[in-house]
């Protein structure tokens, strides 16, 4: 007779979360990753709080692990804005309020699609990596759900689309509490999400991901869906524990492997960390949009605005502006007063301006507000690297 068969759930489940707790004393300088385990189920826990290094680790169990394989992975990051791949940092956040947070968050562009998120020490982000062939958008999701009902928190469900989602008595609205993603390849899945738990950034998330360059913005790619939040008022670690045991559940009593910087030293974990927190790749991976000010642009072609003060508009490929055109109708059409001048500031890099007044070609008095709202709207001012 198997040694567990005579053991009820409740002991079951105290030794799973033992074996949890014991683990996560380890200490190590080599990388488990150093040869790519081999097991068909795998759990790792991260202890690093780097959004650069847990999304890396991800990624490398994504593409190196065996096609055949099932792998949950939980991480928790410190404040960060984390966008999706195809997204605009300067339509999805306020690089205002990022710049003078106390918190300073970092941005990160992800390698899944999807919308913009928040990650703070208040929310546990999973991770679940399976093979194509297997992946559904609602399976693991539910996992989560189910792993909610066993800390008490009956209200949460998945919803239409695949979110998870809270019924709170003091709204008729659900609100939500989890948020995914998807990476698919021909033969492994990612499907990751995060949880918030206990975040106390709640109330300023809005305030961070609050575009006052939206409307003057003419975007491709990916706008995100805002919603509701709320947290579920769970610990971390109880989190963790519950969404680890719903996953053993499914896939078999496996240990749970903790990881954290030692896999940073993996060459190609740390391709990776260099890789995500390059402005290279956060900006310059944006897909092409159009910004006109402070005339809002009408199309994602640039042509003059009809207006009777100063305007810029370009349109931006890959964060770098390929065209542009400033407008200015001071008078009637045809004075020498009136100007259109094109290619002003072709070539510029829209990351890496300091001052836009130093970039315009600021010819009266009145064209310093636009550039004030354009330092506004539009200044990183941050290194990411700094944050790493």
């Amino acid at each position: 007779m198997s040694p567990s068969r005579g053991l009820n759930s409740s002991v079951l489940r105290i030794l799973r979360l033992s074996k949890v707790k014991l683990n996560s004393n380890q200490s190590r300088t080599i990388s488990i990753f150093t040869e790519i385990p081999k097991a068909n189920t795998q759990i790792y826990v991260s202890r690093s709080h780097s959004p650069y290094l847990n999304l890396s680790i991800e990624h490398h169990l994504l593409t190196k692990s065996p096609a055949e394989s099932t792998i949950l992975f939980l991480y928790t990051n410190k404040p960060s804005i984390i966008i999706g791949r195809n997204q605009n940092p300067w339509v999805e956040c306020n690089h205002a309020a990022i710049r003078s947070s106390p918190l300073q968050p970092l941005l990160v562009r992800r390698r899944s699609g999807g919308g913009t998120v928040w990650h703070d020490e208040g929310n546990v982000n999973y991770s679940v990596i399976c093979p194509t062939e297997k992946f559904d958008r609602n399976k693991h999701a539910e996992m989560v759900v189910r792993a909610l009902h066993s800390l008490d928190v009956q209200g949460a469900k998945v919803n239409e689309r695949h979110d998870i989602v809270m019924n709170t008595p003091e709204s008729t609205v659900p609100f939500k509490i989890s948020g995914s993603a998807y990476k698919l390849t021909r033969l492994r899945s990612l499907h990751h999400g995060t949880c918030l738990l206990s975040s106390p950034n709640l109330k300023d998330i809005g305030k961070y991901l609050g575009s006052p360059a939206k409307k003057f913005i003419k975007a491709r790619g990916v706008d995100s869906v805002r919603s509701k939040i709320t947290n579920v008022h769970v610990g971390n670690e109880d989190f963790e524990n519950a969404v680890v045991e719903k996953f053993r559940d499914m896939y078999g009593n496996v240990e749970t492997t903790f990881v954290g910087e030692e896999e940073g030293t993996v060459p190609a974990i740390e391709k990776g960390v260099e890789e995500l927190s390059s402005p290279d790749w956060i900006y310059r991976q944006t897909p092409q949009f159009h910004f006109s000010y402070p005339s809002a642009p009408a199309s994602e072609e640039l042509e003059p605005v009809q207006t009777r003060s100063w305007n810029i508009a370009f349109i931006a490929r890959n964060g770098v502006i390929t065209k542009s055109i400033e407008h200015n109708i001071s008078s009637a059409p045809g004075d020498s007063n009136s100007s259109s001048v094109e290619n002003s500031i072709i070539g510029t890099n829209v990351y890496e301006v300091t001052d836009w007044a130093h970039i315009l070609p600021v010819h009266e008095q009145q064209e310093i507000p636009v550039a004030k709202a354009m330092n506004d709207m539009l200044l990183v001012g941050v290194t990411p690297a700094q944050g790493i």
